[in-house]
């Protein structure tokens, strides 16, 4: 189709809210996106410079535009989901989680089984769950079968056939798991007490079956049946030692969802607590790979609704961080302080920790996404035009003006090259001077590697704030390189970094990755630098040392440094030793100087 007939297209779309996708020549479909006014919403696809090239590839290849206009934002929001669910568009959020859960089932049926699965069978069983964590269903299960002695069996046990006496008591009963249900030993209003006190376990109500507990083991001490009273106190610890290890947050906080994001430039992860109860009941996290620089808040809204559905949450309120287009009848909450700000910021820490763990796996099984990741977090948080594939740092040493060096340490792919770091003596300064010595370094360094034609970094770190920052521009002026290469200045307390004529510095978040590669290149130069500063010194001190005494030149120091390795065994050696070194005569000199 031709560019006329996009604009056709555009001409006819509605104002009003709905989902709109858009397909290209082959009738393959692109993208799904939902807008409160779809007019508005798709021409800014076709009206405006985008900054995303992403973007800008999308709307290249769009050739046919189809909308379906609903009542709401809210109704425009689920059918979004819906249908990038069922197509999988090229351009969307992909949603990273494929995997099957278990559930507890409590299986429909004359004394219902209660039991894991993985597999819903719609036959009017009960599922509970999904739970992101096996180990939580065999506890919940562990604890079921403490308290409550239900069959395992899979006998049909109707009345007509306990009647007829078709089944016998296994070993179950024997033990004490079972209370022979299948000889009628066990009777099934009793059975489903124990089921309904299971039910509200399981959905984290402890309250009712303590209750029960506590009122059971009274009756007994009460009717002088201690031993019965001793193993209802048993089943009472085991039930508040469980609820103990729950997450208790408030009592009052119940049936809530709490969501937060935390993103990047690739990816974007959303972590869901769900309470029960006063409990936190389950917590889980969702990785998200951004297909079009989407915000933080369009990744929250497609998890939300995602993650509602998946674990059949029927809370009718949730907390977030900040405002959101939810479901008529949800009720959206922003905490600010106290505990519910806690469950938020509890719900942050997940989905960080969450972040943290995908970064070390993919750099140990795919380093290359780690570095690209990486390297577009950095071009974007330093504002930069390119990627900082190479970076080189810079950092002037001398310790009351004494043997002024400099260093310069290179990072590639945002890992050190060391074969590629540089000392630099400094030879036009005199006296401590960090300005001019960072000039005559940066003049240097690049000089030569335009001389030997070999590349250019795309970023420069100056160890120093603005006056250091302005020397180092100096010398890039008077290379011509001013605008070829980015150059920013740390300040020393490291949170301040500085760019060429801007008096105010930028802060950068002090976790953030970008900032601890910068540190990282700032430590190496530092340590680098002082390594080199120390041998020098030191070098100097000795040299300074072993040629004070009268009729020892450079030549005699060095054989005797070759010989005795220090000035400390220098002094500590005999004199019959040093005459086999440097002569009878020099060696009574150095001895007698020496003692």
């Amino acid at each position: 189709m031709s560019q006329a007939s996009i604009e056709l297209q555009l001409q006819t779309i509605p104002n009003n809210p709905g989902v709109y996708q858009f397909y290209d020549k082959e009738g393959k479909i692109l993208y799904v996106g939902k807008a409160k006014n779809l007019k508005k919403r798709v021409s800014s696809y076709f009206h405006k410079e985008h900054d995303s090239g992403k973007t800008r590839v999308l709307v290249k290849k769009i050739v046919e535009i189809r909308h379906i206009v609903v009542p709401t934002e809210t109704d425009a929001l689920l059918l979004e989901n819906n249908m990038i669910k069922k197509y999988q568009p090229r351009y969307n959020v992909m949603l990273k989680d494929d995997k099957t859960y278990p559930w507890i089932c409590i299986k429909n049926e004359r004394f219902p089984r209660v039991f894991s699965t993985r597999k819903l069978v719609r036959d009017g069983s009960e599922y509970f769950g999904p739970y992101t964590n096996v180990r939580t269903v065999r506890a919940l299960l562990e604890l079921i079968k403490d308290l409550y002695p239900l069959r395992t069996c899979s006998y049909d046990l109707s009345k007509e056939k306990i009647d007829a006496g078709r089944y016998k008591v296994c070993l179950e009963y024997h033990i004490g798991n079972c209370l022979g249900p299948c000889e009628g030993l066990q009777s099934t209003e009793s059975y489903d007490q124990q089921i309904k006190a299971i039910r509200e376990i399981v959905k984290g109500n402890f309250k009712e079956s303590l209750q029960l507990f506590k009122k059971q083991m009274k009756d007994f001490a009460e009717a002088l049946k201690f031993e019965e009273a001793q193993k209802i106190k048993e089943k009472l610890e085991v039930l508040e030692n469980y609820q103990a290890k729950s997450t208790i947050v408030h009592p009052r906080i119940t049936n809530v969802d709490v969501f937060t994001v935390v993103s990047d430039e690739a990816y974007g992860y959303v972590n869901f607590l769900q309470l029960s109860y006063g409990a936190i009941i389950r917590s889980h996290t969702i990785e998200m790979k951004k297909k079009l620089d989407e915000t933080d808040r369009e990744l929250l809204e497609l998890a939300i609704i995602e993650l509602r559905q998946r674990f059949h949450s029927q809370s009718k309120e949730i907390y977030v961080p900040f405002e959101i287009t939810m479901e008529e009848g949800i009720k959206v909450t922003i905490p600010k302080v106290g505990d519910k700000r806690k469950l938020l910021d509890l719900s942050e820490r997940n989905a960080k920790f969450y972040r943290q763990e995908r970064f070390k796996q993919a750099k140990i099984t795919d380093p290359d996404r780690h570095v690209n990741r990486l390297m577009a977090q950095m071009k974007k948080d330093l504002r930069l035009s390119e990627e900082p594939r190479h970076i080189e740092c810079f950092d002037n040493s001398n310790i009351q003006g004494t043997n002024p060096v400099a260093a310069c340490v290179v990072f590639k792919n945002g890992k050190p090259s060391k074969k590629d770091y540089r000392h630099f003596n400094i030879k036009t300064v005199e006296g401590p001077d960090d300005f001019a010595s960072m000039e005559e370094v940066v003049y240097r360094r690049y000089r030569r590697l335009l001389d030997e034609n070999q590349s250019l970094p795309q970023l420069i770190i100056i160890d120093g704030g603005k006056g250091q920052l302005s020397s180092a521009l100096k010398s890039l002026d008077a290379l011509g390189l001013r605008g070829q290469i980015a150059i920013i200045g740390i300040a020393k307390r490291l949170e301040e970094i500085y760019y060429p004529g801007d008096s105010i510095p930028m802060y950068l978040d002090k976790k953030s990755e970008t900032l601890k590669v910068i540190q990282y290149l700032r430590n190496e130069a530092h340590r680098f630098g002082i390594t080199f500063h120390r041998q020098k010194r030191s070098k100097a001190a000795i040299d300074s040392e072993l040629e004070n005494i009268p009729g020892v030149g450079e030549k005699t120091a060095v054989e005797l440094l070759k010989e005795f390795k220090s000035v400390k065994r220098i002094k500590q050696a005999s004199i019959e030793k040093l005459i086999e070194v440097v002569g009878v005569s020099k060696a009574q000199k150095i001895y007698e100087a020496f003692h």
